[in-house]
């Protein structure tokens, strides 16, 4: 059934309250009645005014209902607030409504203004008062007896109202999280308003018609709830439909919002997530702004606060595929080392094999790990303070280790120390070495190639302090790194035969590049590998196999990294050099060993081969004077130095293995010097100037 009502407009500009036929007074029920044309109600009781006034409205309620129009009813829905005084046919509203806006009704459709609008009551239309008067009052009588047929009506109304805005509130927070808002960003009042119509609308209908109310609840006592709800739905959300498309107007899947009231003044969703993101930043310390120092160019990745206490860190960065590590402990993998992303290692143009210092977060309260348990998580880098000794800014600027220019050493390491070690004595005359040598020494087992690497290390420590010592142990006794630790001014890295065969390629393949770092700086570099041999069976093991096998079981791919780790050695033109003397291990009875000591002979430039049969007699140092030399030695020697040297050579070559050591050893007993050596051999030597003496000094 449709219900009309009319609105009378006070003094204040407010509606009046409305109310059913037993809640009006006497003198306006008299005056209904006079309206409706029942006569001698000035004697007649309330009930009995009650029943006239009911008995005249059934005559004259279908042709009231026929003149009604239809907006009316969206009218007469209206929240409004007038004095109680006024006596006038409304709607009951809640007493805690909110005024009528009057932009809301600005902003509704222009065709609702143009339907006809009716006069209040005691307008000045005497005319045809009394026509619309009656039709007024039989449409307020209906009205109000089907809205007000129960007494606790407005419990329910005042139920189904707290429900709905239950519901606004609800949806109105999860439509801010869905728009981008962060955690803590205020919802907008004018967001919550036109939530509110379509959240309010499901529930309150809903629950109208709930199971077990008698229908005529359902027809009458939610008629007030379901009008007003109805008026928001059709004029008020209406109203600002077309300003809602255009503020959720954007590019489908991509999750923009054009809202422009918000970008208009710079606090629109986007722009309010990138500030909340820019302040986050500012707070770690990414050199953004003043609030933040320039952390040398790195993207941090560890959230600090004003609490957190940063450590010092230091070691040597391992560049692996997708991510780096600085090794805090030595050369292999430890619990303590320090995470640093592939993004920190471009800005900051680091390489493998830097020394590299900076600073790490300490560790909150329950992040620690249970005492030896290794850690789940690693703790990142956070600052960089120096990359090798230089600022990052200086380690940018220094060239590649594989662009430099590599030419025959030039400079001699001279290993003569003291009269009575003999090994650097024998060494420097028949093979010299120089700074950037790449040199082999062939030994077989037990013929003292340990004790003679440990006499070139104090050697070249006691000579030439400038030089930075690297001895690299692989696949070797715990004892004999022991020995090399105690015995050995310089830096030793090792891995034992006790350890997998990845941890041998680790350790070799990140000291060759800490020593590539330290060239590149102009440094000269000493680098004492026992054994290449061990290193080429550990690849051989630990390199995923290429299908390609050679005699022996040694696969073609093993041998290319520990090439590429011999092969580094080199003389760089305009400073620094790269050392690298290696044992290489034969007359083992293995096949493997053989053919890995065939690819490296043809590789160095200087050899030193020691005797099995001369250490077996106890003869040390087990030198084969006669297969052992240094190309191009004419560099590192002077002419004078180079003619004696000849002589010897010629004498000594035409004795046998065991005869030419020991002769050369009692004639360096004698002597304290190699020069005083070379001296008595120039003095010595029978017969006139050789007829090789021309070519001294010439490879051909």
């Amino acid at each position: 059934m449709t219900d009309t009502i009319d609105t009378a407009v006070t003094s204040s500009g407010g509606t009046a309250r409305t109310g059913g036929l037993s809640a009006l007074r006497l003198p306006e029920l008299q005056a209904m009645a006079a309206q409706l044309g029942v006569k001698g109600t000035s004697k007649m009781r309330k009930g009995e005014l009650v029943q006239a006034i009911g008995a005249a409205r059934g005559t004259a309620g279908p042709a009231s209902q026929e003149s009604r129009p239809r907006e009316v009813r969206r009218v007469a829905a209206e929240p409004a607030v007038a004095p109680q005084t006024t006596a006038t046919l409304a709607l009951p509203e809640r007493a805690d409504e909110p005024a009528v806006r009057t932009t809301e009704r600005a902003e509704r459709p222009p065709r609702r203004a143009a339907r006809p609008v009716r006069a209040p009551l005691g307008s000045g239309d005497d005319e045809a008062r009394p026509v619309r008067g009656a039709q007024d009052a039989l449409a307020g009588l209906e009205a109000a007896l089907d809205a007000r047929t129960t007494a606790h009506q407005d419990d329910r109304e005042d139920r189904a109202a707290r429900a709905a805005e239950a519901v606004v509130g609800v949806n109105a927070e999860r439509r801010s999280r869905r728009a981008g808002r962060g955690a803590g960003a205020p919802v907008r009042a004018d967001d919550a308003d036109r939530a509110e119509p379509r959240a309010a609308e499901p529930t309150a209908e809903t629950g109208a018609e709930g199971p077990g109310r008698p229908d005529e609840e359902r027809q009458s006592g939610e008629r007030p709830a379901q009008d007003r709800l109805r008026y928001e739905r059709e004029g008020f959300v209406r109203g600002d439909r077309q300003q809602r498309t255009e503020r959720t107007q954007g590019p489908v899947g991509q999750g923009e919002r054009t809202d422009a009231g918000d970008e208009g003044d710079g606090n629109g969703r986007r722009r309010r997530s990138r500030d909340r993101y820019r302040d986050r930043d500012r707070k770690r310390g990414r050199g953004r702004g003043p609030n933040g120092p320039d952390v040398l160019g790195l993207d941090n990745e560890v959230e600090l606060s004003e609490d957190d206490v940063l450590l010092p860190v230091a070691g040597i960065l391992d560049v692996l595929e997708s991510y780096a590590f600085v090794r805090t402990s030595g050369y292999l993998p430890g619990p303590h080392d320090v995470y640093v992303s592939l993004g920190q290692v471009k800005k900051a143009g680091l390489r493998r094999g830097d020394a590299i210092t900076g600073a790490v977060r300490q560790p909150r309260e329950g992040e620690l790990p249970p005492a030896g348990n290794r850690p789940n998580k690693f703790n990142a880098l956070v600052r960089l303070d120096t990359v090798n000794g230089l600022t990052p800014e200086q380690a940018r600027q220094r060239p590649e280790f594989g662009k430099l220019t590599p030419l025959y050493p030039q400079e001699r390491l001279r290993l003569e120390t003291e009269p009575t070690r003999l090994t650097p004595r024998v060494i420097d005359i028949v093979a010299p070495i120089g700074k950037g040598q790449r040199g082999l020494i062939v030994a077989p087992p037990k013929a003292g190639k340990t004790i003679i690497m440990q006499q070139i290390a104090n050697s070249i420590t006691a000579n030439n302090p400038e030089v930075h010592l690297m001895v690299v142990l692989v696949d070797e006794r715990p004892e004999e790194v022991t020995d090399m630790e105690r015995t050995v001014k310089g830096e030793v890295i090792a891995s034992t035969f006790d350890r997998p065969a990845s941890d041998h390629t680790i350790v070799a393949e990140l000291a060759i590049e800490r020593a590539k770092r330290l060239v590149e700086l102009g440094q000269d570099v000493v680098v004492l590998l026992d054994s290449i041999t061990r290193l080429s069976r550990a690849y051989n093991l630990a390199a995923p196999a290429s299908g390609r096998i050679l005699s022996g079981g040694v696969d073609a791919a093993a041998l290319y990294p520990p090439k590429k780790f011999f092969g580094a050695a080199r003389n760089i033109e305009n400073g620094g050099s790269l050392t690298i003397v290696a044992s290489a291990l034969v007359e083992t009875g293995s096949k493997m060993d053989d053919i890995i000591f065939e690819e490296f002979k043809g590789t160095g430039n200087m050899e030193l081969r020691l005797s099995r049969s001369l250490a077996d007699k106890r003869i040390f140092p087990a030198v084969d004077v006669n297969a052992s030399g240094t190309r191009r030695e004419e560099i590192l020697m002077s002419t004078d130095e180079l003619k004696i040297v000849y002589k010897l050579r010629r004498v000594l070559g035409a004795l046998d293995q065991q005869q030419a050591i020991e002769l050369l050893l009692g004639k360096l007993r004698e002597t304290k010097s190699n020069v005083e050596f070379l001296l008595q051999v120039q003095k010595t030597t029978p017969g006139g100037p050789s007829i090789l003496e021309d070519t001294i000094g010439r490879t051909v």
